[in-house]
């Protein structure tokens, strides 16, 4: 019996092209003979963001038991931290539905893919919490020393964390600046302050 999978696919602005994402799962399906039944989309959404309009219909579609996979290219497209990404594999679960990401070679319907999967996923959400240790120390560290003051400043820590995502995302340094609506030098100084962490979220 063929199997019927789904496609999920994101990118944090509406300038990238998902495209290249689809081809790529498009791919796998055809040489594992699985069905494409539906491709879900969410362009111009940070990965931090709690509300995906299409990731939403995507498991309201699993509670319906529409296909029995999702495909999606890293582990850093569809979940946003630990909990949200143990929270969506519960669900999937729940409705027997398995989990392919393609980039780290991940596969639920297996024991060792479900293994690796719980490790990769916990490396991911510790590479967040270690930029996010970053940047509350940097703002200490500037209080302590009389640096916080003066004309206010829309680099909040929000701000930052969507920096170093874009970052990792291949974005060029001017698309982060008018993505996050401030200046080129305010995206070289988050860089400065989180340098030495490798970021893909």
């Amino acid at each position: 019996m063929t199997k019927r999978v789904v496609c999920y696919v994101r990118c944090s602005t509406k300038e990238q092209d998902v495209s290249r994402q689809l081809e790529e799962l498009r791919e796998v399906a055809s040489n594992h003979n699985w069905v494409i039944v539906d491709e879900y989309c969410d362009i111009g959404i940070s990965g931090s963001k709690k509300n995906r309009p299409e990731l939403d219909r995507l498991l309201s579609d699993a509670m319906s038991r529409k296909f029995e996979m999702v495909m999606t290219l890293e582990l850093s497209r569809l979940g946003r931290s630990v909990s949200n990404m143990c929270e969506i594999v519960k669900i999937l679960k729940s409705k027997k539905i398995d989990l392919f990401i393609k980039n780290q070679n991940i596969d639920t319907s297996s024991i060792v893919g479900e293994f690796f999967f719980n490790i990769m996923n916990s490396v991911a959400q510790y590479e967040r919490e270690l930029i996010t240790e970053r940047v509350v120390s940097g703002l200490e560290s500037a209080r302590k020393k009389g640096r916080i003051g003066g004309r206010p400043s829309n680099l909040t820590d929000d701000i930052k964390l969507k920096v170093m995502e874009l970052r990792g995302e291949g974005i060029s340094i001017k698309k982060i600046a008018n993505e996050c609506s401030i200046g080129i030098q305010s995206v070289y100084k988050v860089f400065k302050e989180n340098k030495g962490i490798s970021v893909e979220l």
